[in-house]
């Protein structure tokens, strides 16, 4: 049923750079696919100290592009620090990476409930709070989703 891993037929090294070649990822990450693809532990320590010290991996410039990433999807504050934390990316990590990536998230909740309820305001409470769970799903606070769902209020 399950097949035993073969040997890589690239050192941890090669595989590392091919996997960053393709995009960012974080150290815990990075640890993971060469651990899944049978790479020793000793080799693995190796191969991320040898991406660090080139530059190659560097948490902060994959935390602000996962931030980046879940703007564009629409995502809040709050969702987007929970999948940076399970990915294992350092608190003080991802508080600078939303630092340097500035937003307006009272817009960005906006702009997600304009884009999914179409402006159409709620007809009664249980729709209401379907859509405060929507926002609330997608990582935005309870003062932002009151902003955003007020807002469509006034249309």
């Amino acid at each position: 049923m399950y097949q035993k891993l073969q040997a890589p037929t690239l050192s941890s090294k090669e595989a590392a750079i091919q996997l960053l070649s393709r995009r960012d990822h974080g150290q815990y990450e990075l640890y993971q696919k060469l651990a899944l693809k049978g790479y020793e532990e000793a080799d693995i320590e190796a191969a991320i100290n040898f991406c660090l010290d080139h530059n190659y991996l560097d948490d902060l410039r994959y935390a602000k592009s996962q931030v980046r990433q879940h703007v564009y999807k629409g995502h809040g504050e709050r969702r987007i620090r929970q999948e940076l934390k399970q990915k294992r990316v350092a608190e003080s990590i991802i508080d600078m990476a939303m630092a340097e990536e500035p937003q307006d998230w009272f817009e960005l909740a906006r702009m997600a409930a304009e884009k999914k309820f179409k402006g159409i305001k709620a007809k009664d409470q249980k729709e209401y709070a379907k859509q405060v769970r929507f926002l609330q799903y997608r990582g935005y606070s309870f003062d932002q989703i009151s902003y955003a769902l007020s807002f469509e209020d006034e249309d």
